[in-house]
């Protein structure tokens, strides 16, 4: 009888641990793709200058979300604040310095739902930023089940690797390379696609969520030259004036680039430079040349990816100037370096076209998006933004764009389908552009002005305002400059309407509430 009940507990066990699994393995994959400092620069998506067609192949399959918009254009807040669902003044994280969890809550991230749902999560390249931002760990093990694979070849991201016409290697801005003649022989990107592709080969007891980041076109434009080769620097030939209007504090310097051999060699007057023609031509030849690299390395991936089973996501931390303004980089609450593209390919879903959705959204919506796609149990609203004492609670401060995708073949009344709104900051340590202290990237103690913005499918409003970086608490009686653009005629935000007319101010005002209720 003992025996009997024995070997039934064993059968009984067998017998749960196959459900187990066989409920885990129906469970999608999720493979999430992130670039870095990556604008919509996309072939299919009506950007003729790009050449994308490894991006075209997943896009016609897929819903793209054509109004994303980053909470702040900088690689270390934007990708916390993307995996946490919770805005910067949330995670208190404005720069490289804090790690969220020791600094603001111990905020549940998207991989680590995804792994206490059964998954395995694997983190490959650049998705969390490396440094103290992550912990130095990128949020291992919370976020990860296994160690980081980070490049072995990012060792030489800021050396002197790039060839010059006189034969000097020197850290510059363009760096179009010889692959073979690069240390190790190789690149970051190219390694961490080779590192994909190992782990998809594998056999998995476990569905997983694989984050694979790659470092491009973030600068400096170090890519194979044979990419460079396939786009012509006539092609990017233009001119872009600084708008006379915009207040001192928006402008960002573009410090970075001018920290580059190559761009110092220029002698640009500062911080409103401008870059030469020829050179800022040259500039968007690599930037583009930089996509169509990475592009041809997603292609590889995306070979090895079982798309019956498997949720494809693909974003970036946010945009990049490319002289819009007659500025470059990032550092700004401008369209240019606010917008990204999101495209997720769902396996339930599959699309015969684009499946173009024009709902303003944001990047913390992703989280409760991709959890809803997968299956798994809603994401609860966090309470009042600055207001709740339970760190600890797993919760998003963005809105699942779920029912978005369900409803894309569905008619709806136009009355009753919300636009949507996004909002964006960014910190200043003062009103006027500086390398000390660095006006694009100031550390915590050094912020005085948060610039914040309000996207609208019609309006950007933006104020720079007051900020006590030791209390976290905004002033909104203390407006250092304020901005409105009217996206209906002026999609480049070349044209500063505050103070214009009184239409236009009601307008102003109206947008200002808004803000200052969602930030008081």
């Amino acid at each position: 009888m003992i025996k009997c009940v024995i070997l039934l507990i064993i059968l009984t066990s067998s017998i749960y641990d196959n459900v187990v699994v066989s409920s885990e393995l129906n469970k999608p994959n999720v493979l999430f793709i992130m670039l870095d400092d990556f604008r919509s620069g996309i072939k299919a998506l009506g950007d003729d200058l790009a050449k994308t067609p490894n991006i075209d192949k997943l896009v016609e399959k897929s819903f793209y979300f054509s109004n994303m918009y980053a909470q702040q254009a900088l690689c270390a807040p934007s990708r916390n604040s993307m995996l946490t669902s919770r805005r910067p003044d949330s995670i208190m994280t404005y720069n490289f310095q804090h790690y969220w969890r020791s600094f603001a809550g111990n905020f549940t991230t998207l991989p680590q739902y995804f792994k206490d749902s059964g998954y395995r999560t694997e983190s490959i390249g650049k998705i969390f930023h490396h440094g103290s931002s992550s912990n130095k760990t990128d949020d291992y093990p919370y976020s990860w089940s296994n160690p980081t694979y980070i490049p072995s070849t990012q060792e030489y991201r800021n050396k002197p690797v790039c060839k010059s016409d006189n034969g000097t290697l020197n850290r510059n801005l363009l760096c179009a390379v010889v692959v073979d003649f690069q240390p190790e022989c190789t690149l970051p990107d190219i390694q961490s696609t080779e590192k994909a592709i190992e782990f998809l080969k594998e056999q998995h007891e476990k569905p997983y969520f694989l984050g694979l980041g790659f470092y491009k076109p973030h600068i400096p434009f170090k890519i194979p030259i044979e990419f460079l080769k396939m786009h012509n620097v006539e092609d990017f030939m233009k001119n872009h004036l600084r708008p006379f209007d915009i207040p001192l504090v928006a402008w960002n310097p573009y410090n970075d680039l001018r920290e580059r051999d190559d761009v110092k060699h220029l002698n640009i007057s500062y911080p409103f430079g401008p870059i030469p023609t020829e050179f800022a031509a040259r500039i968007r030849q690599h930037y583009y040349a930089s996509i169509t690299y990475i592009d041809s390395l997603i292609g590889r991936v995306l070979k090895f990816v079982d798309l019956t089973n498997t949720v494809v996501v693909l974003t970036s931390d946010h945009g990049w100037s490319l002289g819009e303004h007659s500025e470059w980089s990032k550092y700004s609450n401008y369209e240019v370096s606010l917008k990204v593209p999101l495209i997720i390919y769902n396996p339930k879903l599959p699309q015969t076209k684009v499946a173009k959705i024009n709902y303003i959204a944001e990047l913390i919506d992703i989280f409760p998006t991709i959890t809803d796609v997968a299956g798994l149990p809603k994401v609860p609203k966090c309470p009042n933004l600055l207001t709740y004492e339970e760190e600890k609670i797993t919760c998003t401060e963005g809105k699942s764009l779920y029912l978005k995708m369900l409803n894309y073949n569905v008619t709806i009344d136009a009355n009753k389908d919300v636009e949507g709104i996004a909002f964006s900051q960014y910190p200043r340590p003062d009103i006027y552009p500086s390398k000390l202290p660095d006006s694009d990237q100031p550390k915590l103690k050094e912020i005085k002005v948060m610039g914040y913005s309000v996207r609208t499918s019609r309006f950007r409003y933006t104020a720079w305002i007051k900020f006590n970086n030791k209390k976290f608490k905004r002033n909104w009686e203390k407006i250092f400059g304020e901005e409105l653009y009217d996206h209906s005629f002026d999609p480049d935000e070349n044209i500063n309407l505050v103070n214009r007319s009184p239409e236009l101010n009601q307008i102003k005002e109206q947008l200002k509430k808004q803000m200052m209720k969602k930030f008081p």
